[in-house]
């Protein structure tokens, strides 16, 4: 051993030793050594984890969340939520001394369709996909029910028809609407026979041919509400063009020499789907990845720590892949781990399992990390995998040869088990967050990422 790896050897050490209860009330500390929330066991924690539980904290998290969720709510790739979204997550993020930068990328057109509504006495702003190929504008009218029909015998001039969807009929549906004067079109999407205890989200569909109204492939809850009552219902299509989304990249040093330049990532996506706030997909990993940008950015690691919030995951990986693709073999190379969060704070009773999920189902440094980490932790027989997942960022990585794996809380029979709100205008963090569950993630990838950084 050179003497230049040993001094680095005994500095790491002594900090180590030294920096678990630095800065933490005697209380704060104590609480490290109590059962974790849920957890089967009571912990065996090193002195790494120690740093981590003590600081982590759900209700920092949260706040964030609900800037996120609550008050800017949809945030659709290239659109103006998701654009404020990544200007407040730079902002927490340079505040903490990280280094950031936002890197635009393309992403394709699209109509979105916004409402105003009036249902029951409670006024509502809601947003959906509009069909690409069909009007765009305002439309203000009576609402008229046609259920499931395909075909229109009564008089639709100047209203606004709403129909069930029948698959495969949209167009027939909008046509028949059309030609007895609506002059607007509203089909409620309804659940799948696959995964029937999911609520229907809206839809982007394309039309083969041009409808000269506006038409909108409802989420299941806009449909329901429609039918319960409404007063006044004014919707606005408007098509977005030249769009530009972006990726947050924060980067922090390792406290130690670190020659080979060696990253572990902490990272989730902030955007969202059109009509959903995301409180949970995926609100809940971008926050997520964010506090622990706040434990980690003093503790001692020998790898660089890099938060990433990916744009337009939800069009297709579209951020994380772009991000990829700018990289060299060296710079791919120098990524020791991913630890993607997708879904980490669901309060569906159901999705009691965390799932640790690796494209191909094999461990890799990530799924290792955490379900290592889990068992420090307590967690024993409460965790799944790795299980063969892609559908997420972690993906891109994968494709590149680079250890990655995707984090969440689902149901017990399958990863593909998701929340009944998936997607749809109900996830919401009042509705469909946990605050326990949100700390569990919070502890789990903090120690496993903590764990990985901190060693050459």
């Amino acid at each position: 051993m050179s003497e230049v790896n040993r001094r680095d050897l005994l500095a790491g050490a002594a900090a180590f030793a030294g920096f678990a209860t630095v800065g933490l009330l005697p209380g704060t500390a104590a609480a490290t050594t109590r059962q974790r929330p849920g957890a089967a066991l009571p912990p065996s924690l090193t002195t790494g984890d120690k740093a981590v539980v003590a600081r982590v904290d759900a209700r920092r998290a949260l706040k964030h969340l609900k800037v996120l969720s609550d008050e800017i709510g949809w945030r659709v790739a290239g659109t103006r939520g998701e654009h404020r979204a990544a200007r407040y997550a730079a902002g927490v993020l340079r505040d903490l001394g990280y280094k950031v930068q936002l890197q635009p990328l393309p992403v394709p057109d699209k109509n979105l369709a916004e409402m105003r509504v009036e249902v029951k006495g409670r006024r509502e702003h809601w947003q959906s996909w509009a069909v690409l190929n069909a009007a765009t504008g305002r439309v203000k009218g009576e609402v008229v029910d046609l259920k499931d029909a395909t075909e229109v015998t009564a008089d639709l001039t100047g209203k606004i028809a709403l129909f069930n969807r029948v698959a495969g009929k949209e167009l027939v549906q909008a046509k028949a609407a059309v030609a007895k004067g609506a002059k607007a079109v509203l089909i409620q999407n309804v659940r799948s026979t696959t995964y029937p205890e999911r609520k229907a989200q809206s839809l982007n569909i394309v039309f083969a041919e041009y409808v000269p109204v506006p038409v909108l492939v409802l989420a299941e809850y806009h449909g329901t509400q429609l039918r319960s009552g409404v007063r006044r219902f004014t919707l606005e299509v408007t098509k977005h063009t030249n769009l530009t989304s972006y990726n947050v990249i924060a980067d922090r040093k390792a406290t130690f020499p670190n020659p080979e330049g060696k990253t572990v990532i902490v990272s989730g996506h902030y955007d969202s789907v059109p009509g959903s706030p995301g409180g949970n997909d995926d609100g809940s990993g971008t926050v997520l990845s964010m506090e622990l940008a706040r434990v980690l950015k003093r503790l001692p690691t020998q790898q660089n720590i890099r938060i990433c919030l990916w744009g337009a995951e939800e069009l297709g990986l579209v951020g994380a892949r772009y991000y990829v693709s700018k990289l060299s073999a060296e710079e791919l190379k120098q990524i020791t781990g991913v630890f993607q969060n997708d879904m980490v704070a669901t309060s569906h009773p159901p999705a009691g399992t965390y799932w640790l999920l690796s494209v191909d189902g094999n461990a890799n440094t990530t799924t290792t990390a955490v379900l290592e980490a889990a068992k420090r932790l307590g967690y024993v027989g409460q965790t799944k995998g790795p299980v063969a997942r892609g559908s997420s960022d972690h993906e891109a990585f994968f494709e590149k040869g680079v250890a990655a794996g995707n984090f969440s809380w689902r149901g017990g029979e399958s990863p593909a088990q998701l929340e009944p709100v998936y997607h749809t205008p109900e996830d919401t963090v009042r509705g469909n967050v946990s605050l326990q569950r949100l700390q569990v993630s919070l502890e789990l990838i903090g120690a496993a990422a903590y764990d990985v950084a901190r060693r050459r």
